[in-house]
């Protein structure tokens, strides 16, 4: 039983997430947070893959279920009322990280001027679904990332790899990434994170999902009512300290060779993954150059029309990975990015979003972010809270003939610097 109803105005939607746990998906200060949780789907992971298929297709199949099997009273009709599931999956399908729907038991949002609260409940509850409660805010905490399994001459030995493949012509482009590591206080108020990250960053998504929290400037694909919308981001350079700077860095990024070609690689990997599931499709013909507080990124929007109602989770098993996070070809970029990245990036770079019963949604790709390991652990017999609780996080760049391996590694540090900057 789902039922979504209007609400005075919520001032802060986040003041009702779990402190330790939140489900949230925000930008420019509408959004909803997931409160508790009535059931979860997830693949991989410790739990067996899918016989066919990716994990977003076993996920998109297990949700369709659900939603046909719900009973939903929706009186407010906006993006993100009635049913919906809060997911993060894997970039890759054979990591160790579950890729997971969550369906909370409460969800509070505002959008448009308009606010609401969806109480969800079994059939059979005895008890009806109680409305959620906003929860003060814990204290202020910090942490300090350092270097992780990849250190820097590492990332750029690693770089010097990926130019040796591209000129055997074994790939155009591969995306590497590099990890920091780090720890926080157990019980930390993960809010606070997300809170600085849409303060510092408020026209892109933040999201929460699953211990994964990010603000993430790519939107990997929206649906609603038969429309599907993208924006593709690949070739980057940082802001410049002053204005005159920042619009050299700016008009460089624009006429870069090397960072249009990497453009490009991107963009034709989602029109062409988009094609046979539009009946138009169109992209603007030149990237423009996006602004954001720390970089200024080339980016292109596309539009289409769906031809046969698929959903947006169908969409993103279509997608994922873009080029613009793992390269070109893809299933060699792939064998690449496994072959020189000594480790399981889980979710960074993969999608992450939300989903409703009508198979609308919205998904970002989980970049700027960090995923949180769990609070407490078992010694084999008893359960024994930890002091900290580890945090990891990535960030990448895209590798193409004529890439610079000082220069990819500085491009890393500009894209961790969201995270960082917020954690501490």
């Amino acid at each position: 039983m789902v039922h979504t109803r209007e609400t005075p105005h919520i001032e802060d939607v986040l003041a009702y997430a779990d402190p330790a746990h939140p489900l949230v998906w925000q930008r420019r200060g509408d959004g909803f947070v997931g409160i508790g949780m009535i059931t979860a789907l997830e693949v991989g992971g410790r739990r067996p893959e899918p016989e066919e298929g990716t994990r977003a297709a076993a996920l998109a199949e297990a949700w369709r279920a659900v939603a046909d099997a719900a009973d939903v009273r929706d009186e407010v009709g906006l993006p993100g009322t009635g049913l919906i599931g809060f997911g993060a999956l894997a970039f890759a399908d054979g990591s160790a990280s579950t890729s997971t729907i969550i369906v909370p038991r409460a969800v509070v949002g505002r959008r448009d001027g308009r606010s609401w609260v969806t109480t969800v409940r079994w059939a059979d509850a005895a008890e009806p679904a109680t409305a959620p409660e906003p929860r003060a805010f814990g204290p202020y905490w910090s942490a300090t990332l350092g270097p992780g399994v990849l250190d820097a001459p590492g990332y750029q030995a690693a770089v010097r790899a990926a130019l040796a493949a591209i000129g055997e012509g074994e790939v155009s482009k591969v995306v590497l990434a590099r990890d920091l590591v780090g720890t926080v206080p157990a019980g930390a108020d993960v809010r606070r994170l997300v809170r600085a990250l849409a303060s510092g960053y408020p026209d892109v998504w933040t999201f929460a999902v699953d211990g994964l929290v990010g603000a993430s400037p790519e939107t990997l694909v929206t649906v609603t009512g038969g429309t599907v919308t993208a924006r593709v981001l690949a070739g980057t350079a940082s802001r410049g300290a002053d204005a005159d700077a920042d619009t050299r860095a700016s008009l460089d990024l624009a006429t870069s060779a090397k960072d249009q070609d990497e453009h490009q690689y991107a963009v034709r990997s989602v029109l062409a993954s988009l094609r046979p599931h539009t009946t138009a499709l169109a992209s603007g013909e030149t990237p423009f150059t996006l602004k954001l507080p720390n970089v200024w990124h080339l980016a292109t929007d596309i539009e289409g029309e769906l031809s046969h109602g698929a959903s947006a989770l169908e969409l993103v098993g279509a997608l994922h990975p873009t080029a613009a996070v793992a390269g070109s070809p893809t299933p060699a970029a792939l064998a690449a990015i496994e072959r020189l990245e000594p480790f399981d990036r889980g979710r960074y770079a993969g999608p992450v979003g939300w989903i409703d019963a009508s198979g609308d949604g919205e998904w970002a790709i989980a970049l700027r972010c960090a995923q949180f390991g769990p609070s407490a652990q078992t010694d084999g017999h008893s359960w024994q809270l930890e002091k900290t609780r580890q945090v990891i996080a990535h960030a990448g760049a895209g590798i193409v003939a004529g890439s610079d391996p000082e220069s990819e590694l500085l491009e890393t540090r500009v894209k961790f610097r969201p995270i960082v900057d917020a954690l501490a």
